[in-house]
């Protein structure tokens, strides 16, 4: 361990190596040359756990260096010797599971059974394409000129720059790293500086696995002063960010000058849409985890929940009182709900709450700061929510629940699409033509049918409109770091 991380967290994991509070750059733990550093706080009480090294934007770019140097040899190694390293990373990660969680609810403050199955599902992102990357990447196409044999090769794009947020620390990052590597692109990676502990625990777990130095670097510090020059570094061929829509415009215009390949991860605006023949005990219990999940930290968090009209009242009181049931508290304490992020987080869920009630909501539960801590805020439900409201046209990313009643499903369909958002929806109905009609109607890159649970390795993770462009997860998420090469040979 080096660095001055306080005792506190220096004693939160068993093997104490997996807390690091400097970058890693080229195979070496690198501080700041300044000696800056940020300060990471615990959400839960506040206090200070750690100070990481803050690099400039010459530091980023040597770290640029090191993944350039080393992509030729990583990219050239045979795809089952790239699979044995990854599938060396995923045992490591399974084998720290209690230590990453720990990590994790420390600087996140997720409660500790959430953090656990986060470390399940990034490792299973590690697996997946761990062994995906041994599959035939050549295809054969029908040539159309006499005497020519046609080839399509899958070939690694370069150095891919990936940029993480802070609610899923170690998932967001396997499941962009581990698709990048797999392939043969070299990373440099910057993970939210609220939360950038679990990504440096995993670049200690990828030097024990046998990353080559330079494969997987991770840089701590501003931002701007990190990936605003990563954006502009032509070496940087691939850019993947997880984060809010704002950003991702920003990022997407200061990439255009360099031509880069961009998938984008970006805000969610998810409707829930029950309609009278649901299932209504299963409809209850699955919005409750859509809404409240990760604190409702999600961008796959329930915003919208429209319930038709004949079930409506007995929908809200059934919420109503299972979500007053919701415990809150410290994370290591395993409640259902634990803090926010940050003070900004809490003022947005204030802001919104009276804003719905002052244009005619009814609030049902909650509404107010948690005695918990500053950043602790009740589930709250509010019902008769006007379209009209803040919080039905922005992302709330808390744990307030708003409900409104539909009366047809045409209405439903409309006020579902009617956002600049497309990432997920949420349907309840056990009439499967409806299913089938409604699933096709909505805008959005996925769409959840009688239950909440969706994601995984194999699936193409992704939205539409502006909730981002590209899809993570899958064979398409591996491809996203690739270039296609079409070769044509004569053989008269």
């Amino acid at each position: 361990m080096t660095g001055k991380t306080t005792q506190l967290i220096f004693d939160i994991a068993s093997d104490r190596n997996l807390v690091r509070d400097l970058s890693y750059i080229g195979g070496q733990w690198t501080g700041s040359a300044r000696g800056e550093t940020m300060s990471i706080f615990n959400p839960a009480d506040m206090s200070v756990i750690a100070a990481v090294a803050s690099l400039s934007t010459a530091e980023a770019a040597t770290a640029v260096d090191h993944a350039d140097s080393a992509f030729s040899c990583w990219s050239a190694l045979l795809p089952q010797d790239r699979s044995r390293i990854l599938r060396n990373w995923f045992d490591l990660i399974v084998e720290s599971r209690e230590d990453l969680a720990r990590i994790m609810v420390m600087e996140q403050g997720k409660p500790i059974s959430e953090a656990r199955g986060e470390i399940d599902y990034a490792a299973s992102f590690v697996e997946f394409y761990a062994e995906e990357s041994k599959r035939p990447n050549i295809e054969g196409v029908t040539s159309h000129l006499r005497d020519a044999e046609v080839e399509v090769w899958l070939e690694p794009a370069g150095v891919a720059a990936l940029i993480t947020p802070w609610n899923f620390p170690c998932a967001m990052l396997t499941r962009k790293a581990a698709a990048a590597l797999a392939v043969g692109c070299t990373v440099v990676a910057h993970p939210s500086m609220e939360t950038p502990l679990s990504a440096l625990a995993l670049a200690e777990l990828g030097a024990r696995a046998g990353m080559p130095a330079g494969v997987f670097n991770v840089v701590t510090g501003e931002a701007a002063a990190i990936v605003e020059p990563w954006t502009r570094d032509p070496r940087v061929r691939v850019l993947s960010f997880t984060g809010s829509t704002e950003i991702g415009r920003l990022l997407y215009r200061q990439s255009a000058d360099t031509i880069k390949k961009l998938v984008l991860e970006l805000g969610g605006h998810a409707p829930v849409i029950v309609f009278s023949d649901a299932d209504l005990d299963s409809a209850v219990a699955e919005t409750i985890k859509a809404k409240f999940a990760t604190s409702g930290q999600d961008c796959l968090g329930a915003n919208r929940i429209m319930v038709e009209r004949p079930v409506y009242e007995e929908f809200v009181t059934r919420f109503t009182q299972a979500t007053e049931q919701l415990t809150v508290g410290c994370g290591f304490d395993d409640p259902d709900i634990g803090p926010l992020m940050n003070e900004k987080a809490v003022a947005k869920q204030e802001e919104h709450v009276a804003d719905a009630l002052d244009k005619g909501a009814t609030l049902k539960c909650g509404g107010r700061r948690h005695d918990c801590g500053p950043l602790f805020y009740e589930p709250t439900v509010l019902a008769d929510v006007s379209s009209d409201a803040m919080i039905m046209k922005e992302e709330i990313f808390g744990p307030v629940a708003a409900i409104c009643a539909f009366d047809t499903e045409e209405e439903a369909i409309r006020r579902a699409n009617d956002t600049e958002y497309g990432l997920v929806a949420y349907l309840h109905s056990n009439d499967p033509r409806r299913i089938y009609r409604v699933s096709r109607a909505l805008q959005f890159g996925m769409v959840a049918v009688n239950r909440t649970e969706v994601t995984g390795a194999p699936i193409p993770f992704g939205g539409v409109k502006q909730s981002g462009l590209g899809r993570e997860g899958a064979r398409l998420g591996m491809e996203e770091f690739a270039e296609v090469k079409y070769v044509c040979r004569d053989w008269a």
